[in-house]
């Protein structure tokens, strides 16, 4: 009897000393910070072309040539989507400034998304990615494609297990991060490192305006600039700044224009989605408008195919709605003339294509799929 006391006292001690561990390990595992993983080497400096402010670069993710490298062509490469048939460049193509002619980009399995592809070029000045700024950096807007059902339809571990069962992406891992089997931090740091190069400035406003040439531009561009700043005529720069040393051409905030309203319901609500603050419903980015000339259709829905479009939407006032800017309002008191010399001025902001920026060599990318 005794015995058998003994041995039930021994298995419930056991018992709740392995309760006790795997509660105690749990907690500790809460509270430990993950890895943060750096690249190896020196980091290098990007250049910032003419009319565009230093690169911001993160503390935890500097560029180094390796990672930039490995960034690139992994960028271009469809082996992070599911059915190996879908990659970066398939919705940002450097033929279309970075971004896509259709209204909305085709995923895996031809599927169609919800909003219009926002062009690469410069994305590293954005606060926030994406139409809603649900990501805070580039590295965390990589996750984003990735994971979506519609877009690239993969998992993290997918990629990881495909990336680590190629030995020319191993070795090339391991230049760029040091040894170790492949982490996807290493794929979103990689891209963004190559993403912060896509920089694009030096356009004719540019070399106009920062630049001192008075040739640069025609005189029709010079009448536009003032229509595109004045409050009293177009006030477009009061969302899309110029400043005196260089230009965005955003303020990097969220704005409601009117677009996508019907009878007035929101298609799409937008920044509500992140922020759940009604006051942000049909709210979207201001986006730069750099090489906006090469970024057709527009909008977050890609529903004007011109540039005239838009600017007769913005004449017109925008679609009324409850949460409509109150800088959104009629312009049709704008000349012929001051049309024309607005649209002259935006097709002026196209600006140079970075080096570098295109597919990598064919020899350079995977084989093996």
């Amino acid at each position: 009897m005794f015995q058998r006391f003994a041995i039930l006292l021994c298995a419930v001690v056991l018992g709740c000393a392995a309760v006790f561990l795997f509660l105690r390990k749990e907690k500790t595992a809460k509270n430990v910070a993950p890895t943060i993983l750096f690249p190896v080497g020196p980091t290098v400096h990007i250049p910032a072309p003419l009319g565009l402010p230093p690169v911001p670069i993160p503390a935890d993710n500097p560029p180094t040539a390796p990672t930039i490298a490995l960034g690139r062509r992994l960028f271009y490469d469809t082996i992070l989507s599911a059915d190996n048939k879908v990659s970066c460049s398939t919705c940002h193509s450097p033929q279309h400034g970075f971004s896509d002619i259709r209204p909305v980009s085709l995923g895996i399995q031809q599927k169609a998304g919800t909003r219009n592809s926002l062009t690469a070029l410069n994305a590293a000045y954005f606060h926030q990615e994406f139409w809603d700024g649900r990501a805070a950096s580039l590295e965390a807007q990589v996750e984003g494609p990735v994971q979506n059902p519609v877009e690239m339809g993969e998992t993290f571990q997918g990629v990881e297990k495909k990336l680590n069962a190629d030995p020319s992406y191993r070795a090339q891992f391991a230049q760029a991060w040091g040894p170790g089997p492949i982490q996807f931090q290493m794929v979103g740091k990689s891209i963004a490192s190559f993403e912060r190069t896509l920089v694009s400035g030096n356009s004719p406003f540019d070399r106009w305006k920062y630049g001192h040439d008075e040739s640069a531009v025609s005189a029709a561009v010079k009448r536009g600039f003032v229509v595109f700043t004045a409050k009293e005529k177009g006030n477009c720069a009061s969302c899309h700044s110029v400043g005196a040393n260089d230009a965005l051409f955003t303020d990097n905030k969220f704005h409601n224009i009117g677009v996508g309203v019907d009878f007035g319901k929101f298609k799409d609500d937008g920044l509500f989605a992140v922020t759940h603050n009604p006051a942000d419903r049909g709210k979207f980015k201001t986006p730069s408008l750099r090489n906006i000339a090469l970024t057709a259709p527009y909008m977050h829905d890609g529903s004007m195919k011109t540039l005239k479009e838009v600017m007769d939407f913005y004449i017109g006032g925008g679609n009324s709605n409850p949460n409509l800017d109150s800088e959104v309002h009629k312009l049709d008191f704008l000349t012929r003339q001051e049309r024309s010399d607005l649209l002259d001025f935006m097709n002026a902001l196209t600006g140079e294509m970075p080096p570098n920026s295109g597919p990598p060599p064919v020899e350079s990318m995977t084989a093996s799929r």
